[in-house]
């Protein structure tokens, strides 16, 4: 059986690699990463780290806005997206089935599944990386493809690996 959560949580972190590693071609370019950009991807990088410690009971050591220049978003990946990545891989039905309750950065009180949490994570992040390419195209920047169907198609071979 396919496990589409632990999928997911993998193909977030090749995601996350690959815009990474073209805002570093554009830096070593001499192209400067733009700022909206980087605001936005420290976003999707904050909301992992705040995620992974609601579904832990911990502190998050991040806010929900907290912007980061490259280097700090490179330390914060290296942070969470194999954490999270291992939370989808390890997570098994019961854990999938608990709810935990918790308080958003405006202080509203939820009770989600972790199974919804998880998917959501990968998904909020993917529309997040969305609005990153369009930043990075109205800059003057060639964006990457970070689809989920082009992550499947590099792993099976059938393209090449983007920057």
């Amino acid at each position: 059986m396919i496990n589409t959560i632990a999928k997911l949580g993998v193909f977030n972190v090749w995601a996350n690699e690959t815009l990474l590693r073209r805002l570093d071609s554009s830096v070593a370019a001499g192209q400067e990463a733009p700022k909206a950009a980087l605001r936005i991807f420290s976003h999707v990088i904050n909301a992992q780290a705040i995620w992974i410690a609601r579904l832990s009971g911990t502190a998050s050591p991040l806010k929900v806005w907290q912007e980061h220049d490259l280097a700090g978003l490179h330390h914060w990946h290296e942070q969470t997206s194999q954490k999270f990545a291992d939370l989808c891989a390890t997570t098994d039905e019961a854990e999938l089935n608990r709810h935990i309750q918790y308080t958003n950065s405006q202080g509203d009180a939820f009770d989600s599944q972790v199974s919804d949490i998880l998917t959501h994570c990968v998904v909020h992040a993917s529309y997040h990386r969305g609005q990153v390419a369009t930043k990075m195209r109205e800059a003057g920047l060639e964006p990457i493809n970070s689809d989920f169907i082009t992550y499947c198609r590099e792993q099976a071979g059938q393209v090449q690996p983007q920057l």
